[in-house]
Formats: C-alpha cells, structure tokens, sequence
C-alpha cells in the first residue's frame, strides 16, 4: 500500500495542503479528482487549505493508502487555520486530534538557512506591524512573500545596512536575471520600501530608486450576446445565478464568495458589498430580473450564512470553484476572449459606458478610489467610436471594383 504525506505549502501567495506520494496513477487520479493540482515549484501535487478540501482529500484516500500522521505545521506563526470543527477525525490509518488541526502556520519556515538570523528578526518586525496596521490577510501575504524573497537573495548580509544604491542593483537583478514582470517588480518594491520606510522609519528613502513602466493594457472585454451565451450554457441554477449576479452588479470574485444571506435587501433592491477591497462597503442596485433569481435561488438551496455556500454548512463556495464554472462555461459557449471572473466585472462596467451611464456612478459601482481607474474603460467602450467613419468611407465610390 502507498503511503501519503499530507502536509502544509505556501504557494502562490496562498496556503495550500502539500501532497507527497510516489508517482502512482491511481493515487493521482484521487488528488486530481479531489480538485489537486501539481506545482512544478514545489515538485508535489497540492490543493487548497481549508475544510472542506481536507476532509474530501481524507475520505477519498482513506483505506487506499496510509496516510502519514505529520502535524500540518512546519514552525509555528499567529496565522490560524481551522481544519476541523470535530474533536477527532479518524480513517482506517490516521487519527488526529483536533488540537493537531487547529494549527499555526508561518509564511515562513524559522529553519530555513537561507536567511541569516538578523534577517528572520528583520521578517518578524516586518509582519508584526503589518498586523498592527490591519492590513488585509491578502497584503500581508502578498508582501511578506515578496520581502522574504529579497532577504533571500542578499543571503548573509544584514537588510537594515542597505544603501539605496545596493537597493537598485538588487532590483536591476530582478528584471535582468530573474526576468520579473513590471507588476511583480512593482510589488516587491512596494514590499521593500514598507521595511525601510515604515519598520526602520528611514522617510522618503525610496526617493531615488526609479519604478519600471508598466504596460498599458486595455480591460478584457465580452459582448453583451457573449455573456447572454455564457449565461445560457450553464445548467446549474446555482452556477448561473452566480455568474448572473457577477455580471449584473460588477462584482469581483472575492465579493461574491463573501456575499451573505443579509446582504441581500430585496425590498430596497439593494445589494451590500462588506468589507471589499480596501476594507470599503458599497451598495450596487439589484435589476428586478437578478432579484427574482436570486429569491428562486433561495427557495431551492435554502443558503443559511453565506450566499453561496461550499461543500459544508457556514463555509462559503472557494474562489477557485467559481473561477473553474466560469472556464468551462466559456468553453462551452465557445468564448475565446482570455480572462477570469474579472472579465465579467470589465464588461459590466464597459456595457454601461456604452448605454451613456456617467463614469463617476460607474465608478462609485465598483468601489474605485481614485477616477483613473474607472476611466480605462473609456478606451475599451464603443459608444462614441461607432459615430466615427473611416476616411475610407470618403474615397469608397472613387475605388475600383
């Protein structure tokens, strides 16, 4: 019988379960089949870390392999993940006590060489006051990562004696060696100036460190008899009514996971956005068409907390499910525009500058900060470009045939 490693993996700014077997096709058709993935990264198959995938993954394999009773905690860090709401799991090979599931994980192994220990206090300080600033869980991963990756790289030697010279050769490496794209680029710097600037107080010291151009790149954008076709080719009413809903209101995908049933106001037509991105509420208007989805909806699934719930009650749908019905409707509907559930919040937005809706309701819509953001969409919208005719138009009469 093959033997199965369960254990934690920090991947794509994401905390995943890590799964290590030999290559067996069978045992790879369970993973897959239990939504698993394989990073070429990290050399194992992996899957999602939370409930409802740890559960499918323990039911799936049990009595087909034994599974390896590692502690899914590699070091310890105040990150939280419940695993479980039962006191004890138990399969035909593995038993596990909740207090072993209820687990700190770090962004970090304290083990690991490859940051000399001056650097590990630097990366503790560096966190801890991302926490006391209450920055959102996705920036402090998303700039602890990228810190982590810099302490990395300079090995040995101490970040708080960096010069802004030593700085701009570090960030020359990335984009000639390591070949990072701007919007990477972008961010790691972002994640070093909050180091100096903030943890060591060193003010205005990124002054002289220049940023890379990024790219213009214009919003991915469907026609509307597109997503009526998209709409048309999902089956499941749940399904639908999700990406209904995404559409109608321009929402992104972390908001319509993180809908609840009180969200909801059908007598003012209104739906709330709670906390969004930048820890903003909004209100967006129903349609009367998405309401009366919405309350069949209800009247089938009969949701108790989130709108949209996953495999287990008081848990919401993951975000990789929706993104995952969206690819294969779009397959289905043969829709070849590249794009995710991002793609849908475009054309929102996009659809309504072409009906002569004002930039600024469409941005208050999509809880945009600053107007710049929302005026993309100026170059993507067909409404006035359509009144203009080609100079060919002029000449078409004198052409020969």
């Amino acid at each position: 019988m093959e033997t199965v490693i369960l254990k934690p993996l920090y991947h794509r700014n994401k905390e995943c379960i890590g799964i290590y077997f030999p290559k067996n096709k069978e045992v790879q058709l369970i993973v897959q089949n239990c939504g698993g993935k394989w990073s070429k990264t990290h050399s194992c198959w992996y899957t999602v870390m939370n409930t409802g995938s740890y559960h499918q993954l323990i039911e799936a394999l049990s009595g087909k392999v034994i599974i390896e009773g590692k502690e899914l905690d590699p070091g310890g860090s105040k990150h939280d993940v419940r695993l479980s709401s039962r006191e004890k799991i138990t399969t035909n090979n593995l038993t596990v006590n909740i207090s072993e599931l209820k687990v700190n994980r770090p962004f970090f192994d304290p083990s690991d060489t490859s940051v000399c220990d001056e650097n590990k206090q630097a990366l503790q300080q560096y966190r801890q006051l991302l926490v006391l600033r209450s920055y959102s869980s996705s920036t402090v991963r998303t700039y602890t990562n990228e810190f982590i990756q810099f302490l990395k790289a300079i090995k040995e030697n101490r970040a708080d004696t960096f010069s802004s010279d030593r700085l701009k050769d570090y960030f020359e490496y990335c984009s000639t060696v390591l070949h990072l794209s701007e919007a990477v680029i972008h961010s790691r710097i972002n994640a070093v100036k909050f180091y100096y600037e903030q943890v060591l107080g060193r003010d205005k010291f990124f002054w002289e460190i220049p940023r890379p151009k990024k790219p213009f790149q214009l919003p991915k954008v469907i026609s509307k008899e597109e997503i009526a076709t998209l709409i048309n080719s999902i089956e499941n009413k749940k399904h639908k009514t999700i990406i209904m809903l995404a559409y109608a209101c321009g929402l992104r995908v972390s908001e319509v996971i993180s809908l609840k049933v009180k969200n909801v106001d059908g007598n003012r037509k209104l739906l709330f956005i709670e906390r969004s991105k930048g820890k903003k509420d909004r209100v967006v208007s129903l349609s009367p068409g998405m309401l009366i989805m919405l309350r069949d909806y209800y009247r089938n699934y009969k949701p108790e907390v989130y709108l949209f719930e996953g495999q287990y009650k008081n848990e919401h749908l993951s975000a990789r499910s929706i993104q995952s019905v969206l690819r294969k409707a779009k397959a289905k509907a043969g829709i070849k525009q590249e794009g995710n559930m991002h793609l849908l919040r475009h054309s929102f937005a996009t659809h309504l500058l072409d009906k002569g809706i004002d930039v600024v309701f469409i941005q208050k819509l999509l809880g945009h900060n600053d107007i710049k953001t929302t005026l993309k969409y100026l170059h993507v919208t067909n409404k006035d470009i359509l009144h203009i005719l080609s100079p060919l138009e002029d000449i078409e009469a004198l052409l020969k045939k």
